[in-house]
């Protein structure tokens, strides 16, 4: 009993010096979760997803014998000297990687190899919730506006809707619409991302195969969201601009999220 206890507190003790030493880099994370237009905004949620995996294995994990691993010191020390560096850079995207680092020694140390093992997905699942530097995001962003804007240019004029593409922006005949940062379908791909990750972990099939469905997310994000510009772009030439705008932009967004949902669900199936 005093051992369990002894355990217990020096777990209790390393969770709260673990929480101090990355505040400021969870302040940074909370603050772009909920900024405005976030490509994170998913991000809230990944914890609780991570608990709630590693909680369906409660009973596996209780039963198995906690050996401790060497390699669980190295990891802290590694991942508390980036998140140094980082702090002192104010590099808070390398400290979230360093947090990750840190959990895993942890979890080593106290746990053992096996242990870690068994929750792997789970705990590499937090890496979703680590925003990417604001200029990778900006970039990556940019390349796929211009893309999906060629796409639908492309299918708009084999579809018989004469439509010319300046940067980003689709003119038409009566109408144009601009393809911006929020539309270029980025923020779904990270968030199909995470979602093919969990559909591929549930997946009862052959690793290959649950690589494969994680990648296919890529090319149903991409796609989606031509197929909601290729949408908006026929409202505003039919109808007008105005009723591109609005309740009808916002409410595109949501159902093409949804396609791409039902799209992964069939592949997973398929696969299956």
């Amino acid at each position: 009993m005093k051992s369990f206890l002894k355990t217990y507190v020096k777990e209790l003790l390393a969770i709260v010096l673990f929480a101090m030493a990355y505040v400021p880099t969870i302040v940074w994370m909370w603050d772009r979760w909920f900024a405005r237009d976030s490509y994170y905004s998913h991000g809230i949620l990944i914890p609780f997803v991570t608990v709630f995996l590693i909680w369906q294995k409660k009973d596996v994990l209780s039963s198995m014998e906690k050996v401790r691993s060497k390699w669980g010191v190295a990891l802290i020390a590694i991942g508390m000297l980036l998140h140094i560096f980082a702090s002192l850079m104010r590099v808070y995207f390398i400290s979230g990687f360093s947090m990750l680092i840190v959990l895993i020694g942890l979890i080593l140390f106290f746990y053992g190899a096996a242990v870690f093992k068994k929750i792997l997905f789970p705990v590499l699942f937090l890496v979703f919730m680590i925003p990417v530097p604001l200029v990778i995001i900006t970039n990556v962003s940019f390349q796929m506006k211009i893309f999906a804007a060629k796409i639908a240019v492309a299918i708009l004029n084999g579809a018989g809707i004469p439509a010319l593409r300046e940067g980003s922006l689709i003119r038409m005949q009566k109408a144009h619409v601009m393809v911006d940062d929020v539309c270029s379908g980025l923020r779904s791909l990270i968030s199909l991302m995470a979602l093919g990750s969990i559909f591929a972990y549930w997946m009862k099939s052959s690793l290959l195969k649950k690589y494969i469905l994680f990648l296919t997310t890529i090319p149903i994000a991409v796609a989606t969201n031509v197929a909601r510009i290729i949408f908006l772009s026929v409202i505003a030439e039919v109808w007008g601009p105005q009723y591109a705008d609005g309740l009808v932009h916002d409410i595109s967004g949501f159902l093409v999220f949804a396609l791409a949902f039902v799209l992964l669900y069939v592949v997973g199936k398929v696969l299956e």
